[in-house]
């Protein structure tokens, strides 16, 4: 990316000037579907539009939503070609999030495209990656990734070994419960914090099943479709409002077992929060980017002692470390992005560095853009919400690096 546009004719921040990006150039076809996509985005997904969007009992444009994934094609970005995917890899996908998470556009990308394809992908029989994953790719479906007592970052393995605890329930009773019944399954219990749990049409549930002789978590589908029995979706109020989420409630509900077993259902939970820890970063680093330009340009144009904000130096220095910080967690994901095999290992470190760089540059943003960033309605307090939603979601950051050390043996030897 460009380096952030200058505060006055002579006052852009040192680092600004000098520093070249620090990521890989972008082929032609990453240059198309980032131009497309962020224009697309700028003529739909601004803050006015934006907020519209989350009054919708969806919680997202629906239309917005039909463009991103028909036609550019964005819900199916990572999936096999032999699902109506396109394709592409993990470095497309990042870049797709960058712009999403620029614009803070509210969508289904990641709970769908981010979270639970890649788990139906891995995991899925046949018959199942068949007649799910081409409504997937073509936005027709959406999914949403239900795991019981908000522990989703855990789950996911982001900030603990989601093998060392019975996160998904224990013995008889906690968490979701799933018994063998004679049309399939039955689930009871209740997962929390569920991003777009309100809206999806499918629902990838964890659930614990074998009691103590052969105690284990396994993931089930379950068609949310409305008067399902037993299942009850509550929309709850939430920090950031571009990330919808939701409470889900079974009661006797009826599922279906993905895949069969064995199947290696945590490490492939793991694997697929490694991945998602790239996409989230990407995000957060484009959020951050967003929200440095738009300082920028405000203390650029408002004057003090008659001359520009942007113009004195503390301001400027300040800027510049900012910039610095954004741009090394975006070149730390991009080459997270690139890391062969399923699961990048480093991941959640991209994660942990692109969650604090959007933290500092979203505070640092409303202290230079005065009282009117503190308003509640003013676009700063937005990015503000988003780094503060995500690190409660999938942080904190000291656990993020925390669990990155561990895995890489960086303290001791290497985690499973």
């Amino acid at each position: 990316m460009d380096a952030p546009d200058s505060t006055s004719p002579d006052s852009s921040p040192p680092a600004a000037k000098a520093a070249a990006p620090l990521s890989a150039p972008l082929t032609e076809e990453q240059q198309e579907i980032r131009r497309t996509l962020r224009d697309l985005l700028a003529e739909r997904a601004g803050p006015h539009e934006n907020r519209a969007a989350t009054a919708t009992p969806e919680g997202y444009d629906t239309a917005l939503w039909a463009r991103m994934s028909g036609t550019l094609g964005l819900a199916g970005l990572a999936l096999p070609e032999e699902y109506g995917g396109v394709g592409c890899g993990p470095a497309e996908l990042a870049l797709a999030c960058e712009e999403t998470g620029r614009a803070l556009a509210p969508s289904p990308l990641l709970a769908t495209t981010v979270l639970a394809a890649p788990l139906l992908a891995a995991l899925g029989t046949p018959a199942q990656r068949a007649a799910l994953l081409p409504s997937l790719a073509d936005g027709s479906l959406t999914c949403a990734l239900a795991v019981p007592g908000g522990s989703l970052a855990l789950a996911l393995g982001l900030t603990g070994d989601n093998t060392a605890d019975d996160w998904s329930g224990g013995g008889r009773a906690g968490g979701i419960q799933a018994r063998p019944a004679d049309d399939g399954w039955r689930l009871y219990g209740e997962a929390a914090q569920v991003v777009d749990g309100h809206s999806a049409g499918l629902l990838l549930v964890a659930a614990h099943t074998g009691g103590f002789a052969r105690s284990r978590t396994l993931l089930f589908l379950v068609r949310a479709e409305p008067g399902t029995p037993g299942l009850v979706r509550t929309r709850q109020p939430t920090l950031d409002l571009t990330r919808t989420q939701a409470t889900v409630q079974f009661r006797d509900t009826a599922a279906e077992l993905l895949g069969e077993e064995p199947a290696d259902v945590l490490g492939a939970l793991a694997a697929a929060g490694r991945a998602a820890a790239v996409m989230l970063a990407a995000e957060a680093v484009g959020a951050a980017r967003e929200a440095l330009d738009r300082t920028v340009a405000h203390v650029g144009s408002r004057e003090q002692f008659g001359r520009p904000v942007g113009s004195f130096q503390a301001v400027k220095h300040r800027l510049a470390d900012l910039y610095v910080q954004v741009e090394a967690a975006r070149s730390l994901t991009h080459c997270a992005a690139r890391e062969p095999g399923p699961g990048p290992e480093s991941g959640p470190l991209a994660l942990a560095h692109a969650l604090e760089a959007l933290r500092a540059t979203a505070g640092e943003s409303l202290q230079l853009h005065g009282g009117i960033g503190f308003t509640w309605e003013h676009e700063a307090h937005l990015y503000f919400k988003r780094a503060a939603s995500d690190e409660l979601l999938f942080g904190p950051v000291r656990r993020l690096r925390a669990r990155a050390a561990e895995r890489t043996g960086l303290f001791g030897e290497v985690a499973a």
